[in-house]
């Protein structure tokens, strides 16, 4: 097995040092094996996308007004 290092902030560390009892090493495995996973899945949804990237873009961006005006009338 391969070895990594991770820079946490302070709050972090005296956050995980407050429960010795948990594999932080297995906990920081498995949140990456899912975000991989997360990608993977979205690499293969985009590999049948006729959308250019700027289009795609675009899209998120109309997307992002339209919730963001969603919400402020809800307040």
């Amino acid at each position: 097995m391969v070895s990594i290092t991770l820079a946490v902030p302070e709050e972090l560390k005296e956050d995980m040092e407050r429960h010795p009892e948990l594999n932080w090493s297995e906990v920081a495995r498995q949140a990456i094996k899912e975000k991989l996973l997360v990608l993977k899945r979205m690499d293969i949804m985009l590999s049948k996308s006729k959308l250019t990237e700027e289009e795609a873009v675009e899209l998120g961006r109309k997307v992002n007004k339209a919730l963001a005006k969603r919400y402020k009338g809800m307040a």
